[in-house]
């Protein structure tokens, strides 16, 4: 299943799914989109569509950590 931020925010029928999928969440966009100037509110979408992206990569591809040696 799509995440909300994987949606074609410019293509009508997409935004349309969106908003039947994630329909708090859409509004909850709109409502930011009131209250928020445009530059600001896409910093915003664009920092959470990156932490939404992050969050659903698989565990197995994040760096391993290293033991520091001495």
């Amino acid at each position: 299943m799509k995440s909300f931020y994987d949606f074609n925010r410019n293509n009508p029928e997409e935004r349309l799914e969106q908003y039947e999928l994630y329909p708090e969440l859409a509004l909850f966009h709109i409502a930011l989109r009131e209250e928020m100037e445009e530059e600001e509110y896409l910093a915003f979408y664009r920092a959470e569509k990156e932490s939404a992206r992050r969050m659903a990569a698989p565990m197995y591809q994040q760096n391993r950590g290293q033991w520091a040696t001495v």
